[in-house]
């Protein structure tokens, strides 16, 4: 009695892992369908063009403001990391470069792509931002204000952010994480849209 009774919970426990398989795939790709950000022609019934342009801004925010970019622009020496914005671990810190300490580079652990095995990401330029272009903890209308000010932004002009964050393939990670993170809202041509809208339009802030 016990060898027949093997056969089928295996089955069954097959059967489940199957479905929840299943049930996690189409989870998703609903959840990547909501994620996608609003194009800058949506918001061409405000007529007002400050108001519009700050709308576009708004509508940036929600990648501006995700663990994806806020986990490597933090207020402090520590990255975070994961959807919960953690601090890292093993405990890293900036260095003088935003490079990591001498002692422990990113480029130790992060390599030139994401490494899914051990679930670590990478990228060739893997840092941190500049202490001066930290957004963590900030509203949107503070990282507005901030990002637009070539003192707290590494030196760029509107066209240069515009470049940056619709281009730069280390931004770009930010919508190809990896196994276990959740992608930032939308994909990087939808925000390289906002942004442009957003300049092009007098670049107000929310």
């Amino acid at each position: 009695m016990k060898r027949e009774w093997r056969i089928p919970v295996l089955v069954l426990a097959v059967m489940a892992i199957n479905i929840a398989a299943a049930c996690l795939a189409g989870y998703t790709v609903s959840a990547t369908t909501s994620n996608a950000l609003a194009s800058p022609e949506s918001f061409a019934t405000i007529s007002d063009p400050a108001k519009r342009s700050a709308a576009y801004f708004t509508e940036l925010g929600k990648v501006l403001t995700n663990p994806r970019c806020t986990n490597c622009h933090p207020a402090g020496n520590r990255p975070r990391q994961g959807d919960m914005s953690r601090l890292h671990e093993p405990p890293v810190f900036r260095g003088p470069d935003g490079f990591g300490l001498e002692t422990m580079r990113c480029s130790t652990c992060h390599q030139d792509a994401n490494f899914e095995p051990g679930r670590v990401p990478g990228h060739p330029e893997w840092h941190l931002a500049p202490l001066e272009m930290a957004w963590e903890g900030k509203t949107v209308s503070e990282i507005c204000a901030q990002i637009k000010d070539p003192k707290r932004n590494g030196n760029r002009s509107l066209q240069d952010l515009v470049k940056h964050i619709g281009t730069d393939t280390l931004v770009g990670w930010a919508w190809a994480p990896g196994f276990g993170r959740t992608p930032a809202p939308g994909t990087q041509q939808q925000a390289g849209a906002l942004v442009a809208a957003w300049a092009n339009s007098g670049a107000a802030c929310p």
